[in-house]
C-alpha cells in the first residue's frame, strides 16, 4: 500500500490525445455544449423593450446604476435576496445532481469542460485523431509542425477573446460596448478584463484541461460527502469483464471476461484515466468511456454496459447474482428527496416574493434630533424623510397622505405647496415631509400617538403604507 510519502502532491502533465467516439453520451454532450455555448454567446445581444429611460438588453447587470435586469424582471439593490436565493439553488442543484448521477456537472455542464471540450474538438479538426495527434506530438518541429500548430492556437485564441469580450457585454450595452471596443474609446476596464479572461480560457482550456479540474477545483474532493452507495455514476463490471484477454480463439478463452483489453475506454478519456482501476478523483463522469465501450461489445457479440452508470449497492447485488435496483429507488431516497424539498422549497419562495412584491416601495424614517419641534403659535412638529422608488420607466407622481386615530393632524412637503411628489423614472427621490399638530390637539400632549402614511402612485391608483409615531411635548424633547 502506497504512503502520502509515496504519493506526490502534483505531478508534471502529461499530454492527453482522446480518441473521437460517437453515441449517446457523446450526442448530449455536444447538445449540452452547443447550447451553452449559444446562451453565453447570444444572450448580451437580446434587446427587450422597457420602455423610455431604461435599458433594452435583455439581460444586464448595471453596476453603475445598481440595477440586475432580466428580461421583464428589474431587481433593485435592496432585492438582492433574490440573487442571494438563486445562488443558494444552483449550490442545492448540485447538490441534489451530485448524489444521483456524481459528476454530472463536470462531466456535461462545466464551464472548463465545455471549453476544454470546444478547444479539443477544434485540436481534432485541425491536427486529426488520437494517432494523428500523437504521432505530431512526438515528430520534430517541421514546417508542417509550425503551420498546424499556428493554426490551432489561432483558433483557440480567437475562441477565448470571444468568451473574453462575451463576458464583458454582460455589464453595459452589448453594442455600444462593442463599437467602443473596435475603435479603441472604451474604459480601460472593459479591455482589462477581456484580457484576463481570454488569458485564462487560452490556457486552461488549451494547456491546462485535465490539472485545472485535479488540482484547481476543490468540487472532486467536496463530492465524496455529496453521494452513497445508492449514488449513479460511471463504473467498470469488473465480475463480469475480468479477467481480462484479447486472444478470444486460443486455448482456455472461455475462462475469459467480457474484456478484451482493447484500451478504447481509456483513449476517449479527456482525463486519461482507466476507468477500470476504479473510481477514481480525477473521473469526471462524462460517460465516453460507456460509448467506446459499448460500441466493441457491439462488435464482439457481447452485452452493452460492461461499462455503464452504477451505483455501490448495485454491484453488491450484481456480484451475489442479484438484479440492479430500479432507477426510481436511487432517485427517491431520503438525502434526494432533502435536497429536492430544499430546492424548491426556495424557488417556490423567490417566485412567490417576486409576485407579491409591492409596486410602490418607499421607507420612512423620523427625524430624531429633536423628536419635535415647537413653532411660533405652539404647534408641534415632526420631521420625517421619505425616499421613494419609481419602478417605472418614466416619471411619476406620488401622492403622500396621512391618517390617525380620530386626531387632527397636517402634512406639509417641503419644497412645494401640494402633496404630490414627482420621482423621475427608474429612480429614487428622497422628500422630506413634515407633520403638525395644533398646540390643543392630543397629539400634541401625548407623547407618542400612531400614526400611518399612505403613497399612492397617482397614475396607476397603487397605493402603500407605512405605520410610524407622532412625537408630542410627553416625549420630553422641544
Amino acid at each position: 500500500m502506497s504512503t502520502s510519502e509515496d504519493t506526490p502532491l502534483y505531478a508534471a502533465r502529461e499530454p492527453i490525445f482522446p480518441r473521437r467516439v460517437s453515441g449517446r453520451f457523446r450526442r448530449l454532450k455536444w447538445w449540452v455544449m452547443g447550447i451553452a455555448l449559444a446562451i453565453y454567446y447570444i444572450t448580451p445581444w437580446i434587446r427587450w423593450d422597457r420602455g423610455p429611460n431604461l435599458p433594452d438588453q435583455a439581460v444586464l447587470v448595471d453596476l453603475a446604476n445598481r440595477r440586475f435586469y432580466w428580461f421583464w424582471i428589474e431587481i433593485w439593490p435592496q432585492e438582492f435576496y433574490f440573487i442571494a436565493g438563486l445562488l443558494i439553488m444552483a449550490g442545492l442543484g448540485l447538490f441534489l445532481f451530485t448524489s444521483v448521477f456524481g459528476r454530472v456537472w463536470c462531466g456535461y455542464a462545466c464551464p472548463q469542460t465545455v471549453w476544454t471540450d470546444l478547444f479539443i474538438h477544434v485540436e481534432r479538426w485541425i491536427e486529426g485523431d488520437r494517432n494523428q495527434r500523437i504521432r505530431l506530438w512526438k515528430s520534430p518541429w517541421t514546417w508542417k509542425k509550425i503551420r498546424l500548430r499556428l493554426a490551432k492556437w489561432t483558433l483557440w485564441l480567437l475562441i477565448a477573446i470571444a468568451t473574453g469580450g462575451a463576458w464583458v457585454f454582460y455589464f453595459t450595452d452589448a453594442p455600444t460596448l462593442a463599437k467602443e471596443l473596435v475603435t479603441f474609446e472604451a474604459p480601460w476596464i472593459a479591455y482589462s478584463t477581456i484580457g484576463i479572461l481570454t488569458a485564462t480560457t487560452f490556457i486552461f482550456g488549451g494547456f491546462m484541461r485535465e490539472q485545472v479540474c485535479i488540482y484547481m477545483c476543490p468540487w472532486p474532493r467536496i463530492q465524496a460527502a455529496m453521494m452513497d452507495e445508492d449514488s449513479l455514476t460511471v463504473a467498470y463490471r469488473w465480475w463480469r469483464g475480468e479477467p481480462r484477454g484479447k486472444h478470444r480463439k486460443k486455448e482456455g478463452a472461455e475462462k475469459l471476461g467480457d474484456c478484451i483489453d482493447c484500451g478504447a475506454c481509456v483513449a476517449v478519456c479527456p482525463m486519461g484515466i482507466d476507468i477500470r482501476d476504479g473510481q477514481q478523483l480525477a473521473c469526471i463522469t462524462c460517460a465516453l468511456c460507456i460509448d467506446a465501450c459499448d460500441a466493441v461489445m457491439e462488435k464482439i457479440g457481447k452485452p452493452r454496459g460492461l461499462i455503464d452508470y452504477l451505483a455501490l449497492s448495485d454491484e453488491k447485488r450484481e456480484v451475489e447474482g442479484l438484479p440492479p435496483k430500479p432507477i426510481w429507488q436511487h432517485i427517491f431516497r431520503p438525502r434526494v428527496l432533502v435536497y429536492f424539498t430544499l430546492w424548491a422549497g426556495i424557488g417556490a419562495g423567490l417566485i412567490w416574493a417576486l409576485f407579491a412584491r409591492p409596486e410602490i416601495d418607499f421607507n420612512v424614517s423620523a427625524v430624531r434630533n429633536p423628536l419635535y419641534v415647537t413653532l411660533a403659535d405652539g404647534s408641534i412638529r415632526n420631521t420625517y424623510d421619505f425616499r421613494l422608488r419609481n419602478k417605472h420607466g418614466e416619471e411619476h407622481p406620488f401622492r403622500i397622505s396621512l391618517t390617525a386615530d380620530d386626531v387632527p393632524l397636517r402634512i406639509r412637503l417641503e419644497g412645494t405647496e401640494e402633496l404630490v411628489t414627482y420621482v423621475p423614472g427608474d429612480s429614487t427621490k428622497e422628500q422630506r415631509v413634515f407633520v403638525i399638530a395644533k398646540k390643543d390637539s392630543p397629539a400634541a400632549k401625548t407623547a407618542r400617538t400612531p400614526i400611518r402614511f399612505w403613497v399612492e402612485d397617482v397614475l396607476t391608483g397603487e397605493r402603500a403604507w407605512k405605520d410610524v409615531v407622532f412625537f408630542g411635548k410627553g416625549s420630553g424633547s422641544r
